[in-house]
């Protein structure tokens, strides 16, 4: 945080009195980075400067007190510094009465990380293809994705367990579901013990599920098999959203959203979950598309718990979702489309899916940011559902967004590759901390794209 905005911050903590100048904060850290001093004193007219000094403390909320004439820094919720945390400072917002927020978060991911650098050796032989061609093919494809790493589910026990998975033509969509169903649920499961345990209430206090994923297909869905396995009482109340891709994620949030508002009291545990067992299969030059969904792809789950007004003392939320839209583009259903067959998922990304997007986020983002009245694409925070970097850096290059504004949403596909719908999930967990440590921007916007060509957009407000 810029040093004079943290002043100006403080003077409007401040009750105004006519003998109080200006406020000043200096925050100093010892070599090691563990204790230091930090000094907050006002200078006052008639007396000599106050001087209030200690460890170093990470302020989540500063306010102050007059007490005879002068002010003293009351400190709130305080809690020392680790080895990796600088200290910033910021003042903590108020949560909008009656508005959804983000109360805690989790992930999950299957056991098999793959380095980006040995995928294509790694396909190339579980799959027993001979084509030099389509080798340098995905090679290529590789390193223009920007992934580094992945967690997948396939691995080699599956395909030791599964041969026939890797065999061109062969009717496997039962054996895809058998090793599907179970493990979207193991790593929803895990992802939502994770996101309550941040919360720290206890699971029972749920009273609505919503399940996200495109990568199983049964009944009863995995949302019945989920909160069985949690324990939430049977009354629970559950939502399934399949097959929507990319933009999954956030329609659960738009969905929560609407459930939160108009249900007080409730808390909604929203879990997504995805893995790319069901579009695994040998390259053809036929379905080029395959070799993207190679290269690009990965498996994992997330959970957020959403409600309103938090409880004080029990719960930390860290964004409102103030705003949320849904829109299709007209005429671009086939873009990007699925369909499920014998051997599979069979996906298809049309290569005009970047110029889409970019020919209509502008006026997207400003339906948004008008209901907050905002007007400045870089006075925002950027969540976006990282489809591919064309897609980022289109969206970039369109809104002319300030070199960094999409670190969070790079550095997810970095990281974990595109997960469908859990992606967005990743980026406002990198996100949240960058927020925590910058004190940056209030208000943001949540964006994820998918099949229709559809677009989903949440504006977010920091708390």
């Amino acid at each position: 945080m810029n040093w004079w905005r943290c002043l100006e911050n403080l003077k409007m903590a401040l009750e105004a009195g006519g003998r109080l100048d200006e406020a000043e904060f200096v925050s100093m850290r010892m070599p090691n980075q563990l204790q230091g001093l930090f000094f907050c004193s006002i200078p006052d007219t008639k007396k000599d400067r106050i001087l209030k000094s200690g460890q170093v403390f990470r302020l989540q909320g500063l306010k102050f007190k007059a007490t005879g004439g002068i002010f003293f820094p009351a400190l709130l919720k305080m809690s020392k510094t680790d080895n990796n945390d600088a200290p910033w400072h910021r003042l903590e917002r108020d949560s909008t009465p009656g508005k959804a927020a983000v109360l805690a978060i989790g992930k999950a991911f299957p056991g098999q990380l793959i380095p980006q650098e040995y995928l294509v050796q790694g396909y190339i032989r579980d799959t027993k293809c001979q084509d030099v061609t389509i080798k340098e093919k995905l090679e290529r494809l590789c390193k223009t994705t920007t992934v580094k790493t992945r967690y997948t589910v396939m691995c080699k026990e599956v395909l030791d367990e599964y041969p026939e998975l890797a065999t061109e033509g062969s009717p496997t969509i039962k054996q895809r579901l058998e090793i599907a169903n179970p493990a979207v649920v193991e790593m929803a499961l895990q992802a939502s013990l994770a996101c309550i345990k941040e919360w720290g209430r206890p699971a029972t206090d749920i009273t609505h599920v919503i399940y996200v994923s495109s990568s199983e297909i049964r009944l009863p869905g995995g949302d019945l098999y989920l909160a069985s396995e949690l324990g939430l009482r049977n009354d629970v109340n559950r939502v399934m959203l399949y097959f929507l891709g990319c933009y999954g994620g956030a329609t659960g949030l738009r969905v929560a959203k609407d459930i939160a508002e108009n249900n007080p009291g409730s808390r909604i545990l929203l879990t997504t979950s995805e893995t790319t067992i069901l579009g695994f299969r040998p390259p053809n030059k036929a379905r080029p598309y395959d070799l993207v969904g190679a290269a690009l792809f990965g498996d994992g789950a997330a959970a957020v718990i959403i409600g309103t007004n938090p409880v004080t003392g029990k719960e930390s939320p860290f964004m409102e979702l103030s705003y949320a839209v849904q829109q299709f583009l007209p005429g671009t259903q086939h873009v990007v489309d699925g369909c499920l067959t014998e051997e599979g998922i069979n996906f298809k990304l049309g290569r005009d899916l970047p110029q889409k997007i970019e020919d209509n986020i502008e006026a997207f983002c400003r339906r948004l940011m008008s209901k907050a009245s905002l007007t400045e694409f870089n006075d925002l925070f950027w969540a976006v559902h990282p489809g591919g970097p064309a897609i980022l850096n289109r969206l970039e290059n369109t809104l002319k967004l300030k070199e960094g504004k999409l670190e969070c949403s790079r550095r997810a596909l970095k990281d974990y590759g595109n997960v469908s719908s859990n992606t967005i999930f990743y980026v406002m967990e990198y996100m949240r901390e960058e927020l925590k440590r910058e004190g940056r921007e209030e208000w943001g916007l949540a964006l994820a794209f998918g099949p229709g060509i559809t677009f989903e957009g949440i504006l977010l407000r920091s708390l």
